[in-house]
């Protein structure tokens, strides 16, 4: 059996009305894993930033998507970052033991790639687009991007607007007629569950920025129990020694928890090796 945690990495508790959210998020995920996979889901403590549509906000979260990584590298085969700014994935993965870590951005646009010659990506705001561009080029993906256009909406009103829809459409449209993009990917989680009806109306491939990295991260822990394919840590990829994490008291702490939605379907087997531990040659299950 999988298990993997998609981190949530907004600001959230019960008594703000945004579990019966997180509720929702999470069966989007479970339904479209498979029978032998199960997702976790949590969000950061309330006091955090409620979106993160500004760079000072990603500042904020970082060190807990860090700190969740690390708590969970024992438990858990793989991490899910779910931002499209793609915050703290180099970092987490120095900390993600043998469990892969994924975010929207890298894994939709590898995706994206791999379904089409050129593809674009529908963000929120004009804010979104520097930072997300960036990312493209970093990936090496900027050649392949057709183009990156605004819907007009923020975070919240993705998940609130009834012109959510609307407004995709009509600029999906134009990604696709004007821009010459084969594949589109919607640049935000909160855009969660229309990829659907977007695909079926506009007659290419549409991603969802949940589920793209969460399938993603199902592969490569599968990949890794199948064919032993484990994260590197040789190189940039070698993590921080564990004597002086323990001696310098980084990870004392316990990250705090916002909501916390479990997998509701029976567990069944045993998961990750603890963080410390690397594959045998002699072995792993190839």
């Amino acid at each position: 059996m999988t298990r993997l945690l998609y981190l949530h990495v907004v600001g959230s508790d019960a008594a703000d009305g945004s579990e019966a959210f997180a509720v929702e998020m999470q069966k989007h995920l479970s339904a479209a894993v498979s029978e032998e996979t199960r997702i976790d889901l949590i969000s950061l403590a309330a006091h955090r930033p409620r979106h993160i549509d500004f760079h000072a906000y990603e500042g904020l979260i970082l060190p807990d998507i860090i700190r969740h990584v690390r708590a969970g590298s024992g438990e858990y085969d793989g991490f899910v970052i779910g931002c499209f700014y793609d915050i703290g994935l180099r970092e987490a993965r120095e900390l993600s033991g043998r469990a892969v870590v994924t975010a929207p951005c890298q894994a939709a646009t590898d995706m994206a790639m791999q379904l089409g010659n050129r593809f674009s990506v529908l963000v929120g705001t004009p804010k979104n687009i520097p930072k997300m561009s960036e990312n493209v080029r970093i990936y090496g993906r900027d050649h392949a991007m057709a183009s990156m256009r605004a819907v007009g909406l923020s975070v919240w009103e993705q998940q609130t607007s009834p012109d959510v829809l609307p407004r995709m459409l009509e600029v999906g449209r134009d990604c696709v007629e004007q821009d010459g993009a084969e594949v589109l990917v919607l640049g935000c989680t909160a855009g969660f569950g229309l990829h659907a009806t977007l695909s079926a109306e506009l007659g290419v491939p549409v991603l969802d920025a949940m589920l793209a990295p969460t399938k993603y991260a199902e592969f490569l822990a599968d990949t890794a129990r199948r064919l032993g394919w484990y994260p590197s840590r040789a190189g940039g990829s070698a993590p921080p020694p564990e004597d002086e994490i323990d001696r310098w008291g980084l990870f004392e702490a316990e990250p705090k928890v916002g909501i916390r939605i479990v997998d509701p379907r029976p567990r069944s087997g045993s998961v990750a090796a603890p963080r410390s531990a690397m594959p045998d040659r002699e072995k792993s299950d190839t």
